[in-house]
């Protein structure tokens, strides 16, 4: 089987891992850097030009790893593929819609999976109004395009919250404001969910001084045991938004397991470590049962 393998970079732990995995399963693998190929339309048949050659023909399924500040451009080279009918674990959409922190939310919280209390607004005049209906502070401002924990912000105060609302919305910054949930620790869950079963699951425990739990930001990782509800919202929250291979983050409150994102590229080497579950191998495999039933 031809795999393409959509990263802006082979030195990344998670592309290197997915490319050895598919080269002891037999299989030939192509790094494609995404933000270098060009698309043609509207001649006889479309092409995807990468290094001036059309690749459009040329794998029977891709993996795409979309970089945040390239998602437009990945998911429209994403397309194009799938409209040539090739598999992808990704599907386009659902990658820029896994990138919107608002849109994701808005379907979960429509498909009847629990989310944390969340406002969105682009409202200068009214910034107050918008705490206190979030029940005041302390409370979390997100940007909605955010990536790593970036762009997270614990306000702890009415007065900086409005200050940082009111700076980003100057700023002209898509955010959303969430609760606080302070029984969570500093703790959530990620869940790795490959088609339709969870294959591995960690709890990440922010460092010293900082209430992100997220890697990037010195969070600690060990291995957990999901409760059958957990499991299940993860197993949904990747199907509502049709992604095959997909990062769901949970946060454990007095009202039950909330969601609080998905991610459509989700890193492997934090996961891996904690849990010590291949789960690039389990990727090719679902590959490769996608194309065996295509």
């Amino acid at each position: 089987m031809n795999i393409g393998l959509l990263s802006v970079s082979m030195n990344v732990y998670s592309t290197q891992r997915i490319a050895d995995e598919a080269k002891k399963l037999g299989h030939h693998i192509e790094w494609v850097d995404h933000t270098k190929c060009s698309i043609k339309i509207g001649g006889i048949k479309p092409q995807v030009l990468f290094r001036q050659e059309n690749i459009l023909d040329s794998f029977d399924a891709i993996i795409p790893r979309i970089g945040a500040n390239v998602t437009r451009h990945g998911a429209s080279v994403v397309n194009q593929f799938e409209m040539n009918k090739v598999f992808s674990t990704a599907n386009s959409a659902s990658i820029s819609k896994a990138r919107n922190k608002a849109k994701t939310l808005q379907l979960m919280s429509n498909c009847g999976i629990p989310i944390p209390e969340t406002l969105f607004s682009i409202d200068p005049d009214n910034i107050e109004q918008q705490i206190d209906l979030l029940g005041g502070t302390p409370m979390i401002i997100k940007i909605q395009e955010g990536t790593h924990g970036l762009g997270v912000i614990l306000a702890e105060t009415k007065k900086s919250a409005k200050s940082i609302i009111d700076t980003f919305y100057k700023m002209d910054t898509n955010i959303l404001m969430q609760e606080f949930i302070e029984e969570s620790n500093g703790e959530d869950i990620r869940v790795f969910v490959i088609g339709d079963k969870v294959v591995a699951s960690m709890k990440r425990t922010s460092g010293n001084d900082e209430f992100r739990s997220n890697l990037h930001r010195g969070g600690k990782t060990s291995a957990v045991k999901l409760t059958p509800n957990e499991e299940l919202m993860a197993i949904n929250a990747a199907k509502y938004i049709r992604l095959g291979v997909a990062g769901v983050d949970l946060i454990r409150s007095k009202k039950g397991p909330l969601l609080i994102e998905v991610n459509a590229s989700p890193g492997l080497q934090g996961i891996e470590a904690a849990t010590g579950i291949n789960v690039a191998k389990e990727i090719i495999q679902f590959v490769e049962q996608n194309c065996r039933e295509k």
